[in-house]
């Protein structure tokens, strides 16, 4: 009688990266002090992560925590060592093969308040704004493009991302909503990114 080989099935990773409690399902938290949703106990601003490997992780999310990353100077930033780091520790993407521009592995989502909303500088130890913007910096070819790449990042993402509205704004046609989210404040409340781990 043939013995069938079972395969072994991947242990999937996926951390939620400084949310204290507000740990997503199916998400291990990761923070700097040990709450009942703390799996690692982590300062996200020391480098590196030791607790983690490169290429181990499947998924990242994180959610209000890139606005408190404090500036450094021109030869070290805590924003760049950051995104350095979730770039180490992200497995190489894989992509769904019925919708191939959605990633199955080797991504991370980023929740932060936008920069022309009151939500960026409400709590005082905010210590950045983040527009979409912000996001072309972990671009290896944008750099380059841009005569950027002295910068200390090594980092390489794609990005996309979406908005929050303000309730007032959430029913307006798409017109009257893309005037105001660029012309006023307070329309946009979070910025939401997926970025994708690129090499």
């Amino acid at each position: 009688m043939a013995v069938k080989k079972t395969e072994k099935k991947e242990k999937v990773l996926k951390l939620s990266l400084g949310g204290g409690d507000n740990v997503p399902e199916g998400f291990l938290g990761v923070d700097i002090v040990k709450t009942k949703s703390t799996k690692y106990v982590q300062d996200l601003l020391k480098f590196p992560w030791s607790q983690f490997a490169d290429n181990s992780v499947d998924e990242i999310e994180c959610s209000n925590f890139v606005e408190h990353i404090p500036h450094g100077d021109s030869c070290n930033d805590p924003f760049f060592q950051f995104f350095d780091e979730i770039h180490r520790i992200l497995k190489p993407a894989e992509f769904d093969p019925i919708n191939p521009n959605i990633a199955t592995k080797g991504f991370a989502r980023i929740v932060c308040p936008y920069y022309s909303s009151m939500r960026a500088w409400q709590d005082p130890t905010h210590q950045r704004a983040i527009s979409e913007a912000s996001f072309l910096y972990v671009n290896k070819q944008w750099r380059i493009d841009n005569k950027l790449d002295h910068y200390p990042v090594e980092c390489d993402f794609d990005f996309t991302y979406g908005y929050v509205l303000t309730p007032e704004w959430q029913n307006r046609n798409a017109e009257s909503q893309a005037f105001a989210m660029k012309h006023y404040i307070n329309v946009i409340t979070d910025i939401q990114v997926v970025l994708t781990k690129r090499s």
